[in-house]
């Protein structure tokens, strides 16, 4: 079953549901103001005739002087039964039938009234509807008048008809309505549908459903265009990424095959090349090590691996400083750590700091100091290096992005990517500073723990 034919189904009962019950309705009410007329007529008839028989009782003469028949009215018939069910006197003829239990009762002054229906069956064999009204009318006597109700019941039963013809309408126009509700309503789905689709055929993410509106549907739409647009920007990204990494791999790869392919030919015969050929294929080895191992950190999930714990960062400061500072002994580290706690992942925060170390310590000419403060869940990196210009300001966090004057230095380009990666996943933030001494300022401040 098809989500338009449920919503056309569920409209259709709905509707249904509604016509009938107000069909029901209007049924029982008529019925209950027809009756209520008749039984409104019968009891006017009979206070009457009790008024007339105590009026009757209280004077000389017959008990029914008063009144030709006994009712009193010749539009409503009734008889008068004693508590046996003998009837004493009936207009048109006694009607032994409608004698009912509960009219003797009233007979006898064990009820007050009665009302009720009677279905009395002819000599024709038809089955007549009699309703019938008892009161009390003397000593040990009932007067019990009663009415047919075939032109009730007719008219009811033309009612019915109506009605139910009526709520067959309502139903079948209740279906279309609904049918044609759903396929409005399900038109955006529909389209939506269509450009899933079409996406997962073509594989194409640069098309959008482009949906106006303030509903729910235009919502999931703009939604859905928006993960397009993410999902679009992130193969983007992945294949810059690797069309980086590729270019960037060819150089220390082309190196190794060439100095290999030297030392395989028995090149160069002098020791002293030789063994500078085989510096210069460890250099390329630790090149192509450090930006395989960069690229595995920047390919990571933006989701932070467990465990996310409670971390000093004065003292993962500490440690990345005595590691970079033998990598270069020729710098100095100046360093004013302070107590500070955080939330993050040890080794994802050791390595955006030690990158950041490194950055500095690179950049920085032999002899200068590298100055590094943690207070406030934020550690500041400054350095007296050249700086960095305005134009490649915009540039630092860039992936593979490296300046000109550092193309001939080590490194792959991806350190200060990793730190701002690093930094949006603990839900914190880097960024740059140009002091007007020279050279440069990194702060990377990150969500302070819980006390």
């Amino acid at each position: 079953m098809t989500y338009r034919l449920r919503v056309t189904l569920l409209a259709a009962a709905a509707v249904a549901v509604a016509v009938v019950a107000a069909a029901a309705l209007m049924y029982v009410v008529v019925r209950r103001q027809l009756v209520d007329q008749v039984d409104t007529t019968m009891q006017s008839t009979a206070q009457v005739a009790q008024e007339l028989a105590e009026r009757a009782l209280r004077g000389p003469g017959p008990f029914f002087r008063f009144s030709s028949s006994v009712s009193g009215n010749a539009n409503i018939p009734g008889q008068l039964v004693t508590a046996s069910g003998t009837i004493a006197r009936a207009d048109y003829g006694p009607v032994s039938p409608i004698v009912t239990n509960e009219v003797k009762q009233v007979a006898s002054g064990d009820r007050a009234s009665f009302t009720g229906d009677v279905y009395v069956t002819g000599t024709d064999g038809h089955t007549y509807h009699v309703r019938v009204y008892a009161v009390p009318l003397g000593s040990g006597q009932a007067l019990e008048l009663w009415q047919l109700m075939d032109a009730v019941d007719a008219t009811l039963d033309r009612l019915r008809d109506i009605l139910i013809a009526v709520a067959a309408g309502g139903v079948a126009l209740a279906a279309l309505l609904g049918f044609l509700v759903a396929r409005a309503v399900l038109a955006p789905v529909k389209r939506l549908t269509g450009a899933v689709e079409e996406v997962a055929r073509t594989r194409d993410l640069s098309q959008r459903i482009g949906a106006s509106g303030k509903d729910e549907l235009a919502r999931l739409a703009r939604s859905f265009d928006g993960m397009l647009a993410a999902l679009e920007m992130s193969l983007r990204q992945q294949r810059q990424l690797v069309a980086d990494a590729s270019h960037e791999l060819r150089t220390p790869l082309t190196s190794l095959r060439t100095n290999l392919e030297l030392l395989a030919r028995g090149q160069p015969t002098d020791p002293e090349e030789r063994q500078q050929l085989l510096g210069d294929l460890v250099a390329q080895m630790e090149r192509l090590s450090t930006l395989v191992a960069d690229l595995i950190d920047l390919a990571r999930d933006e989701e932070m691996p467990f465990p996310v714990e409670d971390l000093r960062l004065d003292e993962i400061a500490s440690t990345a400083v005595d590691e970079v500072r033998m990598r270069y002994p020729a710098v100095a580290f100046r360093s004013e750590l302070r107590p500070v706690t955080i939330r993050g992942v040890r080794p994802r925060v050791m390595r955006a700091v030690t990158n950041l170390l490194d950055n500095a310590a690179k950049w920085s000419p032999a002899g200068s100091a590298v100055e590094v403060s943690v207070a406030g869940s934020e550690i500041v990196v400054r350095d007296h290096g050249p700086g960095i210009s305005p134009e490649d300001a915009a540039h630092v966090f860039d992936r593979f992005w490296r300046a000109p004057s550092a193309r001939q230095l080590p490194g792959s380009g991806l350190g200060l990517s990793i730190v701002k990666q690093v930094a949006e996943a603990h839900g914190g933030s880097v960024t740059l500073e140009r002091p007007n001494d020279g050279g440069a300022r990194f702060r990377l401040k990150l969500l302070s723990a819980p006390h």
